[in-house]
């Protein structure tokens, strides 16, 4: 840390309601060193020359810094607000281990764009199908289901694969009448 950072780290220590967190990220800095110049009275062009960061940036952090929210400076995520919370990754869990025929649905199996439909209408949080599918392959969810779900509805009901059918039961059960050419 050079002696200007230092010298700006005491006095962010003297301004800010709590002491300035050690492991301060960069982007963290660069905020309350905006949120400081507009505090000592430097222009926006000043603080974008000193910090180097675009004029967007710096007006936003000099509104912050105007209206007392310096303690927010920790708060403000960088980047497109969050739509998706946890309340709704909890909903959409909660729906895709019952049938849509539990919720009045007719049809049998959800997909993500029926899942979107029916949270939008019951959270107000709009996303698109695409996103629901991405929300559910991190939750290890998937609205296929189990592959092996009908045997364990139905136990009893044998299952036969191509595996378990025997050649030879298939050359005797052709009828001879018909050549091989002609054969399946």
């Amino acid at each position: 840390m050079n002696e200007q950072d230092r010298y700006l780290v005491e006095l962010l220590n003297k301004l800010l309601p709590t002491k300035l967190p050690s492991d301060i990220t960069p982007e963290a800095f660069r905020r309350l060193e905006i949120i400081l110049r507009t505090q000592l009275g430097q222009s926006q062009s000043a603080i974008c020359r000193a910090v180097g960061c675009s004029k967007e940036t710096a007006r936003y952090w000099m509104s912050v810094a105007k209206t007392d929210a310096i303690s927010s400076w920790s708060e403000n995520r960088v980047g497109r607000p969050r739509v998706v919370n946890d309340l709704y990754l909890e909903s959409l869990r909660e729906l895709v281990s019952h049938s849509p025929q539990k919720y009045g649905y007719s049809f049998k199996r959800w997909t993500a764009g029926w899942l979107s439909k029916h949270l939008a209408k019951e959270l107000g949080i709009e996303i698109s199908d695409r996103h629901v599918n991405r929300l559910l392959k991190q939750m290890g969810l998937s609205t296929r289901g189990d592959s092996s779900s009908q045997n364990k509805k139905n136990p009893n009901r044998p299952t036969i694969t191509i595996e378990d059918i025997n050649p030879a039961l298939l050359s005797q059960s052709r009828p001879q009448s018909q050549s091989d050419d002609e054969s399946w």
